[in-house]
């Protein structure tokens, strides 16, 4: 598309209602956002430039009514998924370091409608060209917000999606699978070392990912945490059912073997016996390990065959 220039002066009823309707409301909407993400935001729109591309729509006759409702819509979402997301405030401040909101044409008319995107380390709203004011609350909606996010430039060697998914899904819940392994080897929480080992694994299916012909899941960045977790729930789950806590033979075997009590993940290019997924120990450190290409696939047996590894 072709960028439309900016309206070099609106009419007296549209500044009026800019006045009305943005002007007077911006600072109380600053006030809000910053208020939500903790930290000062500024909100940085110019009708002159939203105003062309009014279709005879919304933002023709309520250009100030029109912005208010985009910023209202991102405000809302923001303190509803902050809330949703413990992690998600400070990742936002930190992705859109600028802490400044803006509104912009969609140039590249990615979304039908509405959404986000982050520019140089800006949060902006952004329009269909062809439909601004249409489902104006929803820019910041989940769908939007998140990818928005994970999109963002970053050095970082996990994604904003991985990095989410574990602050949701595993910080919260891995001390309690801790707890059990350290209930079925007699020892204390402290003394069990569970290596997720996300930056590697994260490294390891980013790269089978890029190649097409490869069957990678296409949400292995969201469930990083959450597959990371159950691959622990599962071995403590054999461990229960093969009776490490139970028989003092079997878990003295156990403790032989995995004298370092660290228990590690790994992506691995080869199996060395099973199909999807397996249990090793070497140098006294019990690995889990599965393919790029099988990873997430039948996560409560890769222990199975934990016995004939001790």
């Amino acid at each position: 598309m072709v960028r439309l220039p900016p309206a070099e002066k609106l009419s007296l009823a549209l500044r009026k209602n800019v006045r009305d309707e943005w002007d007077n409301n911006k600072k109380d909407l600053e006030q809000q956002l910053s208020e939500i993400l903790g930290q000062e935001w500024t909100v940085d729109i110019n009708p002159n430039a939203v105003w062309p591309y009014h279709n005879d729509g919304y933002a023709k006759e309520s250009l100030g009514s029109c912005i208010k409702s985009y910023v209202e819509g991102a405000v809302y979402y923001l303190k509803y998924l902050g809330g949703r997301y413990d992690s998600l405030i400070g990742e936002v401040n930190e992705i859109a370091s600028a802490h400044v909101l803006t509104m912009d044409v969609d140039e590249e008319s990615r979304v039908s409608y509405c959404g986000v995107d982050v520019v140089d380390g800006k949060l902006r709203i952004i329009f269909n060209p062809t439909s601004l004011g249409v489902n104006i609350n929803d820019a910041l909606s989940e769908s939007n917000l998140l990818p928005a996010l994970n999109n963002a430039p970053t050095d970082k060697p996990l994604s904003f999606s991985a990095r989410l998914g574990i602050a949701s899904d595993y910080e919260p819940a891995i001390a309690a699978v801790r707890h059990q392994f350290a209930e079925l080897l007699g020892k204390q929480d402290d003394e069990i070392n569970l290596n997720p080992n996300f930056e590697e694994t994260f490294a390891k299916l980013k790269e089978a990912a890029s190649n097409k012909k490869n069957d990678i899941r296409d949400d292995w960045q969201n469930n990083l945490g959450s597959f990371t977790l159950k691959y622990w729930e599962g071995l403590a789950y054999q461990m229960k059912y093969q009776k490490v806590g139970e028989d003092d033979l079997v878990q003295e075997g156990f403790l032989d073997a995995v004298s370092s009590l660290e228990f590690k993940f790994r992506i691995v290019d080869s199996l060395e016996y099973a199909s999807y997924a397996e249990v090793v120990i070497k140098d006294g450190i019990l690995y889990l390990q599965s393919k790029a290409t099988t990873w997430g696939t039948n996560i409560d047996y890769a222990a199975e065959k934990l016995i004939d590894q001790l």
